[in-house]
């Protein structure tokens, strides 16, 4: 950012009093912008014990599999927002059941937080997101054709929690970027 939001001056690269970082700061009106991480929410879609995974038909990751996710909106929660992306990526109604996975990105400022989801049906199909959308039996995902180190991460837990029938919270990071 180079000029102020709410007055057009030239903007500084100051540590803000009270703060740990430098942060564009107007020396005209004072408007501090603070430039913080973004939130991606989704599911993990479970129908008769298959996963739905969606092909992406947008960048980026084009032509890859994904759990339904995308960025949270202002004035909903976080499992609004991943039912939200469920709908509009798959076009099915999910079910939440808990919160499983929530991973930090920091090198692109995102948390990916997704819940364990149930369909009530098998309801699906491809949407402007989605070129493609599909139930995989757990020994069938794709692993080499997954979009996100995130999405390879939550699957990875959920197939460790699967094995004994107990699914927890996970919270993990990832420090490079390995799509």
């Amino acid at each position: 950012m180079r000029f102020c939001p709410k007055c057009g001056h030239q903007v500084n690269m100051e540590i803000p009093a009270g703060d740990n970082r430098e942060r564009p700061v107007c020396p005209s009106c004072e408007f501090i912008d603070y430039d913080n991480p973004r939130m991606i929410t989704g599911t993990i879609p479970l129908f008769e014990g298959k996963i739905l995974l969606c092909k992406r038909s947008i960048e980026p990751r084009l032509g890859y599999w994904t759990l339904p996710a995308g960025f949270m909106e202002n004035g909903e929660t976080t499992l609004e927002g991943a039912l939200r992306e469920t709908l509009e990526e798959s076009g099915s109604q999910a079910i939440a059941k808990q919160p499983f996975s929530m991973i930090s990105i920091p090198h692109v400022n995102q948390v990916h937080l997704y819940y364990l989801a149930e369909l009530a049906q098998a309801d699906f199909h491809p949407t402007s997101e989605s070129s493609e959308v599909e139930l995989f039996e757990l020994d069938n995902i794709p692993w080499g054709e997954l979009a996100f180190s995130s999405v390879t991460k939550t699957l990875e837990y959920f197939l460790e929690d699967h094995k004994t029938g107990q699914y927890g919270f996970h919270e993990d990071k990832i420090l490079v970027n390995s799509q």
